[in-house]
């Protein structure tokens, strides 16, 4: 196989449990699974459907004749008449009844909603772990003082485990919006060829109530609730289009924790895992690239840039349907979920293996702390006895005198030796340590973790707790 294009995503990224979901193994036998929910609703509606037909279908609903299909489809050109075809080679006695009254986007499109709704299962399932580890991460750092940074410049202090419940809150709101579009997907059900139902009028001698009950059975048995009310030959583009909506707002979550993560690792302050025998790069042997986070990042662009397709088609379509979405959908559903499927266990992998450096944020803390802490310095020397507009005068000097030694002359932050020399001040070194507690500067940022994994993640983790424990393999 090594003479033709192999995709990356399941040569590389995605597990082999979302990529059994969009096989041909999964979608045929769907097929299959769709026709016999067909054949028994119109039996049971009172059409001439044998038990022992229905039982001939179930015999072989999971031994499909490929070879047959393929065959047959070279001949005509059509997927779902070679698969009709080729069941019917198997089911001799049930040929005449396969598919009767359907068109063929009553397996395809139906096939196309249930393999989303088992995909994004699947999703929701990585996307909880994802946020267990997180939460763990977050409480075991939610006291560990930090550097905040707003456009990259050091900014008042915050902590690396409320840093972390941002990546989570972020996440928090992607389930939402999973939850919502997982709860919303309904079946296309039997609308025939125009979404009219006219053949199915037809088979039941103009029994109306009868073409809406064989929607409600066949949802039914296919572990719906119900079907989309109404429909042109598909169901509407636009579900599509929801769908991967909720797979870029993943992206975007996880592009935003890569980049932070990044960030992060080119401050020595926190990286993600790096493994024994991992090269960073074949020329520069001490390099520890971030290349699982540069990957999220990666496959997040592609996940983000995919929403454009399900729009297109949708907006493209004509009347009651074209075919001009077929090709598209074929490729831009199944690789948007495989890219996502692998950037979560990347995700997964990074955050159960990060590794922080207490050291190395307190050394940068530090280095910024002294001109944090004037403000706080300032109001005790104005308890002292001092005058507040002198002692903001001399701190906004003394502050430019400090960054100039540390940006021109290389030397370390010296601002507090500074103000402990000024008489105006009147506060020995001693009495300015005091001040220099990093915890006194972070806020309420520890209370802000627990009150937020309390209040809103660890009842979620609670509800989804069958779902908890897997694992990322991350293949190369």
């Amino acid at each position: 196989m090594n003479d033709r294009y192999q995709s990356p995503l399941s040569e590389r990224y995605a597990s082999k449990e979302m990529q059994y979901i969009f096989s041909p193994d999964k979608k045929f036998k769907t097929w299959r699974k769709l026709w016999i929910a067909l054949a028994e609703t119109e039996r049971e509606l009172g059409l001439d459907i044998g038990q022992e037909q229905i039982d001939e279908l179930k015999a072989h609903m999971d031994d499909i004749n490929y070879d047959v299909a393929r065959e047959r489809e070279r001949l005509v050109r059509h997927d779902v008449m070679s698969h009709v075809y080729a069941y019917g080679q198997q089911c001799p006695k049930a040929k005449g009844i396969i598919h009767l009254g359907a068109t063929s986007c009553y397996v395809g499109d139906n096939t196309d909603i249930i393999i989303m709704a088992e995909a994004l299962k699947l999703v929701k399932r990585k996307l909880i772990n994802v946020m267990a580890k997180l939460a763990g991460f977050a409480d075991a750092y939610k006291d560990q003082p930090t550097l905040a940074f707003t456009h990259f410049q050091p900014a008042q202090p915050t902590t690396v485990g409320k840093r972390a419940a941002l990546w989570l809150h972020d996440l928090s709101l992607d389930l939402e919006d999973l939850e919502y579009v997982q709860s919303s997907l309904k079946l296309l059900g039997s609308k025939g060829t125009t979404g009219t139902q006219a053949s199915f009028l037809e088979l039941f001698d103009g029994d109306h109530d009868k073409c809406r009950r064989a929607d409600e059975m066949i949802a039914a048995k296919m572990g719906f609730e119900t079907c989309y009310p109404v429909s042109g030959q598909t169901y509407s583009r636009k579900i599509d289009t929801r769908v991967i909506n909720v797979l870029a707002g993943i992206a975007q979550s996880a592009h935003k924790f890569s980049n932070d993560v990044r960030l992060l690792q080119h401050l020595k302050e926190v990286e993600e895992p790096f493994e024994k025998d991992q090269i960073g790069s074949s020329a520069m042997a001490y390099k520890r690239n971030p290349m699982r986070s540069e990957r999220i990042a990666s496959l997040s662009n592609y996940v983000m840039s995919d929403v454009m397709n399900p729009m297109l088609v949708a907006s493209t379509q004509w009347f009651e349907r074209t075919l001009d979405d077929s090709a598209n959908k074929r490729l831009s559903v199944p690789e948007g979920f495989l890219a996502v499927d692998g950037i979560l266990d990347l995700y997964l992998n990074v955050v159960d293996g990060l590794v922080v450096y207490p050291k190395v944020i307190e050394k940068h803390f530090m280095a910024e702390l002294p001109f944090m802490a004037t403000e706080n310095i300032m109001m005790d020397a104005v308890k002292a006895g001092g005058d507040r507009q002198e002692l903001h005068e001399r701190i906004r000097v003394l502050s430019m005198e400090a960054a100039r030694n540390v940006k021109e002359k290389g030397l370390d932050n010296n601002l507090m030796e500074l103000i402990a020399a000024d008489a105006a001040f009147g506060l020995s070194m001693e009495e300015l340590k005091k001040a220099m507690e990093p915890a006194r500067y972070v806020g309420r940022a520890p209370q802000q973790v627990e009150e937020f994994l309390d209040g809103v993640i660890r009842p979620i983790l609670e509800e989804n707790r069958m779902d908890l424990g897997m694992t990322a393999e991350i293949t190369v």
